[in-house]
């Protein structure tokens, strides 16, 4: 067990144990689907505070072979599934939160080799039996270790747009491109991987690392198809919390029903669950994280934003191409 390759359960088990708890783990049953597939690449973006870590912990704390989690799901709607079984704790999982690692670099400049050493690191102690060489990108040493092994990889990468965020410099961020690629891009390296799944707040950047990515199939918070249930929590689960905890369910909609996906309505997950530990409706979303980053787009008058606001405050109305 690791704490970048086959990490515990540790994270998970400590949200299942939270006062309010919804269960999302029959997106594991979505999951399997992809496993091994040609399919197997997934993007997953969405707002701040949407689930996804919970999201990357469920997944970690089911695939991880650092884990052994079958009493942990026991109690989860996930255990009723035929197929649970089948893949619980059976992958090596490299596990991944780039905002983490990247607040937590003091000297940007090698971030991508400080996450190759630790990773290469591990893979050494895992895996004594392989030949692993000082100077071996991840892509490598996963290749090697399949071709010694035939074991596969599941990679989990949270945040995977942060280095397009906080606008770092262009040899950073190719060393970045450098190792997307050699993740994601390589022939060779394609049957060692098992699944990949990255999230973020960016839908797929196009501009920046496209090309990197375009073998991906995203899923953002406007068309999420199968996973449009577990992005955030639906109108039946907020109802089931709202008679739980003494509250409007009708007030709460009114406040929290930010999207509608394939017949289900979305809500806020922060929001609802701080309401109702609170028990008072409030903007608890828009207290999560600095206005500064929209502040800056209007600023910058980006893709005529700027002018957008100035007509709206005007009282004119302003359409919108959302998937553009």
């Amino acid at each position: 067990m690791g704490i970048y390759l086959n990490p515990g359960n540790e994270n998970f088990k400590s949200m299942t144990s939270a006062d309010i708890y919804v269960d999302k783990t029959m997106l594991l049953k979505v999951t399997n689907e992809f496993i091994d597939k040609g399919n197997k690449y997934v993007c997953m973006s969405r707002p701040r505070r949407f689930g996804k870590t919970i999201a990357s912990e469920t997944i970690n704390a089911y695939y991880s072979k650092g884990a052994d989690s079958k009493e942990l799901f026991s109690g989860c709607k996930i255990a009723e599934d035929p197929g649970f079984e089948t893949k619980l704790n059976k992958y090596n999982v490299i596990k991944l939160d780039m905002n983490s690692e990247y607040q937590n670099t003091f000297d940007k400049a090698v971030l991508i080799r400080r996450i190759t050493r630790k990773i290469r690191e591990e893979m050494t102690e895992q895996f004594p039996q392989v030949k692993i060489l000082d100077d071996d990108s991840v892509a490598e040493c996963i290749l090697k270790i399949f071709n010694a092994t035939g074991e596969t990889f599941i990679i989990l990468m949270d945040e995977y747009d942060v280095l397009v965020r906080e606008k770092v410099d262009q040899t950073l961020f190719d060393e970045y491109l450098s190792f997307l690629n050699g993740l994601f891009k390589s022939a060779t390296l394609r049957p060692a991987l098992s699944l990949a799944y990255l999230t973020g707040i960016l839908p797929i950047v196009r501009d920046k690392i496209q090309s990197k990515l375009n073998n991906f199939e995203e899923y953002t918070i406007l068309d999420d198809e199968d996973f449009a249930e577990y992005v955030g929590f639906t109108g039946d689960e907020v109802k089931e919390l709202c008679s739980k905890y003494s509250m409007d369910f009708e007030e709460c909609q009114l406040w929290y029903d930010g999207y509608h996906q394939h017949g289900y309505d979305i809500y806020n997950p922060e929001s609802v669950v701080k309401s109702m530990r609170k028990k008072r409706l409030g903007s608890y979303w828009g207290q999560t994280s600095s206005y500064r980053v929209i502040s800056d787009r209007i600023i910058e008058n980006f893709a005529g934003t700027k002018d957008a606001v100035i007509r709206m405050l005007a009282g004119e109305c302003v359409d919108v191409d959302i998937y553009s």
